[in-house]
């Protein structure tokens, strides 16, 4: 037993990753091309899937992708700057529109970004939707959906051979990766991302959409309507995986603003 307790303890930790930003450990089990692959089959599946939705021209789409490429652009800097640009060779950005009323927006690993209708009254403007792209781009840059993805196969398929779960349980495979990367999930039921997740994500993205160009002080204001749109309804910050809409905006005044308003560079 204590043999099998160290060769899994040696599998963790031959397996935790650094924050290329924090530096905080993750556990990330799956090989980033392997993440990579199955987001793009997802991907396209949910675009076939949802092929109706998809909202192929207009203003919102011509926002979306305007947004999320300047984003983008600023995050394939940030990441050179910081010695990382090899790992920004496995994205290939492409940005959807889907006409729905959930107030959702996810990316995928490997740069697959897709914004829900209904989310667009709360951004309301370009800079408010910069806050939420920004965020969902940092989930995937910090590898957040590996990191999820990871500790939820350890705690439903057990010590199983990554390889062989892959091949034999391949639905409940593929419903750990879309809970883990916040497909299919809806605000206020599912929440795909913890606290620490929430909050790296929050100052990434702040860092992001400052050297895209965009006020970073435009996330208090989105935060704001946010909490709003919530009505009240969401549990107590010590029940949930995120942090309380006061709590968020809170550090983002006093913890991120100062660091992401060295970045930016208004376009």
């Amino acid at each position: 037993m204590k043999k099998w307790n160290l060769i899994i303890l040696t599998i963790l930790i031959a397996a935790c990753s650094q924050n290329p930003i924090t530096g905080r450990k993750q556990l990330t089990l799956l090989p980033e091309d392997q993440m990579n692959s199955m987001a793009l089959t997802e991907y396209q599946s949910f675009l076939t899937e949802n092929k109706t939705k998809v909202v192929a021209t207009g203003t919102n789409v011509d926002l979306v992708k305007k947004v999320g490429t300047r984003i983008a652009t600023a995050v394939n800097a940030y990441m050179t700057q910081i010695g990382l640009a090899e790992k920004m060779k496995s994205y290939s950005w492409e940005f959807n529109v889907v006409e729905d009323p959930i107030a959702n927006a996810w990316c995928m690993p490997g740069g697959k970004v897709v914004v829900y209708t209904g989310l667009l009254p709360i951004t309301q403007t370009e800079a408010g939707l910069a806050v939420v792209m920004g965020h969902e781009i940092s989930h995937a840059i910090a590898s957040h959906g590996n990191e999820r993805m990871s500790a939820s196969m350890m705690q439903e398929l057990g010590m199983t051979a990554l390889d062989l779960a892959l091949a034999n349980k391949k639905e409940q495979t593929r419903s750990i990766f879309m809970n883990a990367v916040g497909m299919g999930t809806q605000v206020g039921l599912i929440l795909p991302f913890g606290r620490k997740q929430e909050s790296e994500a929050d100052r990434m993205g702040l860092i992001f959409m400052a050297m895209a160009g965009y006020d970073p002080t435009e996330a208090i204001n989105f935060w704001k309507r946010m909490a709003i749109q919530s009505n009240g309804q969401k549990p107590p910050e010590f029940l949930s995986t995120h942090p309380s809409d006061e709590t968020r905006i809170n550090d983002i005044q006093t913890k991120y603003l100062q660091e992401a308003l060295k970045y930016y560079k208004k376009m």
